[in-house]
């Protein structure tokens, strides 16, 4: 249960500070859920550097990082550029599943990537490859220090 509550509370905080700095060097703000799409910041705005995540990130964080403690394991000894791929799949995997679960199951996915030249049915975003293979990583330290707890 621990392993999940750090799982969930790091991907939420992660999120949070990337949708701030995403909104402060873009100038837009993703979707909150006002079919309003990218909204444009202003200077103000921008600067508030105001984060968000949704309520249902934190059990995907969590169940995602517990799904993948074995095979950090597993994967330990490859050098960091494997590593990295194998995590920026898995990640579009569980973003994928669980984006489509939700929308099965609320009717709306909370993140809306339509807007994006590079997604795949609004569910993911290609041009993240970058953003997810460095969080991959970044786990891998956090389950190291969740396994020594």
């Amino acid at each position: 249960m621990t392993h999940l509550l750090v799982y969930g509370a790091f991907g939420w905080c992660a999120e949070i500070l990337w949708t701030a700095l995403y909104a402060l060097v873009t100038g837009v703000r993703g979707d909150l859920g006002d079919d309003a799409g990218q909204l444009k910041l202003s200077r103000e705005q921008r600067l508030r550097l105001l984060g968000h995540t949704y309520l249902w990130m934190f059990p995907l964080y969590g169940v995602g990082g517990l799904l993948f403690e074995p095979l950090h394991d597993a994967l330990r000894s490859w050098p960091w550029l494997g590593r990295g791929a194998v995590w920026t799949v898995l990640i579009f995997a569980v973003e994928y599943v669980g984006g489509a679960a939700l929308c099965r199951l609320t009717g709306r996915c909370p993140w809306d990537y339509s807007y994006s030249r590079y997604h795949l049915h609004g569910l993911i975003r290609f041009d993240y490859v970058p953003v997810w293979f460095a969080f991959g990583l970044a786990l891998e330290r956090v389950h190291d220090a969740v396994a020594a707890m």
